[in-house]
């Protein structure tokens, strides 16, 4: 399956690795689209930071970036993630660690489906479709 995992200056390793593949391609294949190839790079705060800065001319902090090379139905993306920035979160929203990364993880595959998150409607519903997804991964 196209979906890869790298691990840029962390220590970070993902577990579970064939369930978690298997979760995100149910996900794609429930909302009508096919995996291309989809990179996962799990990296510091620093480098996301500058990816933010470089690419989109943002000076913040975020826990994701999502490059769409998508064509047509079929999902193609690199998909950049702070480990840092997750483990934040985790404490700030009570979650655990995991939980937490697989919401990121799955943030990123929802916008590569169409939905967006600007907009109080665009947000309600991209929440409704993370704990759907976290509950379908749930049973993989």
């Amino acid at each position: 399956m196209p979906i890869l995992f790298y691990f840029n200056d962390t220590n970070f390793k993902i577990n579970k690795v064939n369930k978690i593949k298997q979760w995100i391609k149910t996900v794609i294949e429930k909302e009508k689209y096919q995996i291309g190839k989809i990179n996962y790079i799990f990296c510091n705060d620093a480098e996301l930071l500058e990816i933010n800065i470089k690419h989109l001319n943002h000076h913040t902090f975020t826990d994701i970036i999502t490059f769409d090379y998508s064509e047509k139905t079929k999902i193609n993306s690199d998909i950049f993630i702070s480990i840092e920035r997750v483990t934040e979160n985790a404490v700030i929203y009570s979650k655990s660690f995991e939980e937490e990364l697989h919401r990121v993880m799955i943030h990123g595959i929802l916008h590569l489906c169409g939905y967006k998150d600007k907009g109080h409607k665009n947000k309600l519903l991209m929440r409704k479709k993370e704990d759907e997804s976290l509950e379908i991964g749930k049973f993989l």
